[in-house]
């Protein structure tokens, strides 16, 4: 089996962590302003190119810019990204705290988390999909016998199944972290 239809299955599961990484589950994750950029000297720039960021509280993080003239525009694109969070700008740093998160929007963040999940398992039967198209295209031209196309077609649908279950593992461990927290 071609080796390129698993590096897709695992990108896609790259892009799929990396997206729930991005979920604000109530604790502070610094990774929800991965994609807020700043305009620092005309070049729009991410916050962590730009600023330090910590987190001192398991509800709480510090943005210390290392140019104290951009805390204003900081602030200003925190306010317009869709993170749901109100900066706390003193002047010198801004503060990100997340509040305590109630039962019904827990439920909401879980029912997000497993439409993300069930996109991605889309995504995996699509790449296994097209790796089986182009065996039967090979055996088609003769390229691999029927027997070797059987094979190919088990390795693929086993390698699909095993990525499936790996999407499974992680949905399960986001949604107790978002039920526990």
């Amino acid at each position: 089996m071609d080796n390129r239809f698993e590096e897709k299955m695992n990108k896609t599961i790259s892009v799929f962590e990396e997206n729930l990484s991005e979920i604000r589950a109530g604790r502070a994750n610094p990774a929800i302003l991965n994609k807020i950029t700043v305009n620092y000297y005309g070049v729009p720039t991410p916050i962590n190119q730009v600023a330090g960021i910590s987190v001192p509280e398991a509800r709480l993080i510090l943005i210390q810019p290392w140019d104290t003239s951009i805390l204003k525009e900081i602030e200003k694109e925190i306010l317009k990204s869709d993170i749901g969070i109100n900066p706390n700008n003193d002047g010198k740093v801004i503060r990100l705290a997340f509040p305590e998160l109630n039962e019904e929007r827990r439920k909401e963040i879980v029912k997000d988390i497993k439409k993300m999940g069930e996109e991605a398992k889309v995504a995996i039967r699509s790449i296994r999909r097209d790796a089986i198209d182009e065996a039967k295209a090979m055996q088609k031209n003769s390229e691999i016998t029927e027997d070797d196309l059987k094979n190919e077609e088990e390795a693929i649908q086993k390698l699909t199944d095993k990525k499936i279950e790996e999407i499974d593992k992680i949905l399960e461990a986001k949604e107790k972290e978002v039920m526990s927290i």
